[in-house]
């Protein structure tokens, strides 16, 4: 069964919008669950708050 040229665009167009929303929705979602996980997670005095971790581990030096 052959189908019309302008039916296959306006599925393939379609398609697309379909795709391009279910990515827009993933990366909503994505970044509300790190903003939430930032949000619930409390700065350790001492440690810096962002995703990178420093070279060296930080720790407690004695009182002088």
């Amino acid at each position: 069964m052959w189908m019309h040229p302008d039916l296959l665009l306006v599925l393939a167009n379609d398609r697309r919008r379909e795709l391009i929303a279910e990515a827009d929705r993933a990366r909503l979602l994505t970044r509300a669950r790190t903003a939430r996980r930032a949000r619930k997670a409390p700065a350790v005095r001492g440690r810096p708050t962002g995703t990178l971790r420093p070279c060296e581990p930080s720790a407690a030096a004695p009182a002088r």
